[in-house]
């Protein structure tokens, strides 16, 4: 499409990855996947197929390899785990001995047969419930489209050809596109996949620069040197914004500017209340790179590491001294604050050839979190060994995922002392008083928080799964996913509930989910009882910045108020309004 085609302020919505606003010229990248044409081959074309593989692997390394080597920017640095991802899966024994076997027995070339392996790994990623793990099936895009653009002899365009300040249009980036651009000139992102939890949104996010994903065809009709407007904060872009467009969305990027210089002053200062009421933001964190980031934020400790990250992409479990030496590391860089450790959190799909399980028609409810631990008892054991070690170097709390009744915590609990017991006997230090915990995701775990809570040390609201069971909606279905509803009065008594039982009990109660993360909900939750928020790190600052200004009596009067509506509508209409009155420079101005 022609820069003349495009009509004055075409509005495009798209994701909202990474927030506040760019203004600019399109840049588009050539990022078309490749397609690759399948041809039968005879046995004597076979050898010289493998090898024409076997050098594409070996041609793709090496350019991930200078990727990682011209990387300078320390914070880029920080997110170099993601290129030795994919180097990882250029080693991945299965990929290799699967490509090269269906060359030989199918006789069909290079181009066909990595084409069908990496159907079959897509297929099983494409089967997982988890957002987070979903979006990772990336890697294998990436890796792929790399092997098989170097096979056909085709170019890698790189971001670092770019030598002017622009907003990049590309079908997809890779990890190795937004390590080699400069951050001088990349203004923005716009993409037609991805989500939230996408490598290009995450380090766009490290990066504050705003980006918008999931425009789905936007490469196809956005032409280069067109001017742009993102807004990451909305999941908005604007092609050829007229002059009243423009001003306002100026107006606005010089507001959220400031913003972010002002609410950088809060990064040291504790997340108190005027009367006092002590709340702890913690991150939510993937991988041990992320943790400068969640510091320079200001947060008080970990509150949710995911293990899963350390399964994926691999031919075998990762074992004890492997997942010890990870565990000590992040406790160590996060002393003195303490570092909440998820046990293995993943359903019945095959991540790895040793976890082998049947496919379920339903894997949202099947052998999935604590109860894919507990049939895997020895990758548990080996999980909470590492675990328990890693308590030596700081303060450590262990936490169970999709519990949903007190036989499933009370075999966690056996197995847990059975660990202490072993360590103790083999004079391995570890810290006795590690605290012990369960995430609060399933309807039954919150009817029966009173009794749970007699069981734990703590409990974490795991709000994603929560509401989608409560609701039974499932968010990532476009058709259904206007019913995901933080503010429904089911969720809202679900969540008292929880926070009662663990008030009258003495325990903690924190939360992990995204609803966490969420500045529009922090009264909420502080009038509910949390005292606990764990969320991605940008959001520290702003939520932190509300629970300074407000009392616990103000967040109380507005949770009562709130409880007394009848729909989630109401509630999000009324609780918007009274946010934006009360914070108007984070909730209600600049108008656009």
């Amino acid at each position: 499409m022609e820069k003349s085609d495009i009509a004055p302020d075409t509005f495009l919505i798209g994701i909202a990855a990474s927030p506040g606003v760019a203004i600019g010229e399109t840049f588009l990248v050539n990022r078309t996947r490749m397609i690759p044409v399948e041809r039968p081959i005879s046995a004597d074309e076979a050898p010289s197929q493998v090898e024409a593989f076997l050098e594409a692997v070996r041609l793709s390394k090496a350019q991930l390899e200078e990727v990682k080597a011209s990387v300078a920017d320390r914070s880029l640095a920080e997110h170099l785990y993601i290129i030795d991802t994919h180097l990882l899966i250029l080693d991945d024994e299965m990929l290799i001995r699967e490509t090269i076997s269906r060359i030989e027995q199918e006789q069909v070339n290079a181009e066909g047969a990595l084409k069908r392996v990496l159907a079959r790994f897509r297929q099983v990623f494409d089967s997982i419930d988890d957002e987070y793990l979903r979006e990772r099936r990336s890697d294998i895009d990436f890796v792929g489209d790399r092997l098989l653009r170097n096979l056909m002899g085709k170019g890698q365009q790189s971001l670092s050809e770019i030598d002017q300040k622009a907003i990049v249009v590309a079908h997809d980036l890779s990890p190795a596109d937004t390590m080699q651009m400069d951050r001088e000139k990349i203004i923005g992102f716009i993409t037609d996949v991805g989500g939230p939890t996408s490598h290009t949104a995450i380090l766009s996010r490290s990066l504050a620069i705003p980006a918008v994903v999931g425009l789905e065809t936007a490469s196809t009709y956005i032409p280069g040197g067109i001017p742009a407007i993102i807004d990451g904060s909305h999941g908005m872009v604007i092609l050829n914004p007229s002059p009243e467009t423009f001003r306002e969305y100026l107006e606005k990027k010089q507001f959220l500017e400031y913003q972010e210089k002002e609410l950088l002053c809060y990064r040291d200062l504790p997340a108190v209340t005027l009367d006092d009421c002590r709340i702890s933001l913690r991150g939510n964190v993937e991988v041990s790179e992320e943790i400068p980031y969640v510091i320079e934020q200001g947060a008080e400790g970990v509150g949710l590491f995911r293990t899963e990250f350390l399964y994926m992409n691999r031919l075998v479990p990762p074992d004890e001294a492997e997942q010890f030496e990870i565990f000590r590391e992040i406790v160590t860089r996060m002393a003195p604050h303490p570092v909440t450790i998820r046990t293995l959190d993943v359903g019945g799909d095959k991540f790895v050839p040793e976890i082998n399980l049947a496919d379920e028609a339903n894997p949202a409810m099947g052998l999935r979190g604590i109860r894919f631990s507990l049939k895997e008892v020895r990758l548990l054991k080996e999980q909470l060994r590492a675990i328990l070690r890693a308590s030596a170097f700081g303060k450590v709390r262990i936490m169970f995922p999709l519990i949903s009744g007190i036989s499933e915590i009370r075999a966690c609990k056996e197995y847990f002392e059975e660990i202490k017991a072993e360590l103790s006997s083999e004079g391995v230090a570890f810290d006795p008083t590690t605290k012990m915990g369960i995430m609060i995701e399933t309807p039954s775990a919150a009817l029966l928080a009173d009794r749970l809570a007699r069981e734990v040390d703590f409990f974490s609201v795991g709000t994603n799964d929560l509401i989608q069971y409560l609701l039974a909606v499932d968010r990532g279905n476009e058709h259904v996913a206007y019913l995901y509803e933080p503010l429904h009065p089911a969720v809202l008594r679900a969540l008292r509930t929880i926070c009662s039982a663990a008030e009258e009990n003495g325990i903690e109660v924190g939360m992990c989910g995204e609803m966490a993360g969420d500045p529009l909900y922090a009264l909420v939750l502080l009038g509910l009882g949390f005292r606990e928020l764990s969320m991605n790190a940008p959001g520290i600052p702003r939520v932190k910045r509300i629970l300074r200004q407000v009392r616990r009596a103000d967040a109380d009067d507005l949770l009562e108020q709130l409880m007394l509506c009848d729909t989630a509508q109401e509630a999000s209409s009324w609780l918007e309004e009274e946010m934006a009155r009360r914070f108007p420079d984070l909730f209600g101005a600049p108008a656009i």
